[in-house]
């Protein structure tokens, strides 16, 4: 999300969350303000690769709920974000690692986070973090080998709501906690299509 009147009327849909990208070199870079939301949506902050103190001060900013951790950021340093805040403030905060997939993927490399964060998020690899508008193979997650939720991203938009359907009544659905979409809902980056979202949201 990046302009304010879209941010409002995209959670008039209620989502459970609504992501914002603090990476510079994104065409959805978000520096704006961000309108009073129900408090049942979540806030993420995306994050590509930042320090810790930068992740701190967009949290205490924003009031984020959530970090999405979309670069190389290794189990120590999610381990040192997550005990970090849990020893300056009172509530907790949900981390996100996100982990992008192409034909293949080594689910062994998931070992080392799970402690340390609270989902996965999985992307398609692409150029750029995020946003590349195509999907991955999904047959993929047949090996998945945890029972640590996570979240399927990557190209999903109105073509794609049959594929959902048919996945979630598989076994390696069990753990999708939940959907990510992006860039097949926005008129340009950044600005979401919302009588698109209705669609999608309507069918599912």
């Amino acid at each position: 999300m990046k302009y304010e009147k879209n941010i409002s009327k995209v959670a008039q849909l209620q989502p459970d969350y609504l992501g914002f990208i603090f990476y510079e070199n994104s065409s959805r870079f978000f520096n704006g303000t961000i309108p009073q939301l129900p408090e049942s949506i979540k806030k993420i902050g995306v994050f590509v690769n930042a320090s810790i103190d930068d992740i701190f001060e967009k949290v205490a900013a924003y009031n984020l709920q959530a970090v999405q951790l979309h670069g190389d950021e290794s189990p120590e340093f999610c381990s040192k974000l997550k005990r970090h805040y849990e020893e300056s403030n009172d509530d907790s905060i949900e981390i996100i690692k996100v982990f992008t997939i192409k034909n293949r993927f080594d689910f062994s490399v998931l070992q080392l986070y799970e402690s340390v964060c609270d989902y996965y998020l999985f992307d398609t690899k692409g150029k750029l973090p995020g946003g590349n508008g195509y999907t991955f193979n999904w047959e993929i997650l047949k090996n998945y080998p945890s029972i640590k939720p996570y979240f399927l991203s990557g190209g999903i938009g109105l073509d794609e709501i049959k594929m959902i359907k048919e996945l979630l009544q598989k076994p390696e659905s069990q753990y999708c906690y939940a959907i990510d979409v992006n860039s097949k809902f926005e008129i340009e980056p950044g600005l979401k299509d919302v009588e698109k979202l209705k669609e999608f949201k309507s069918q599912l």
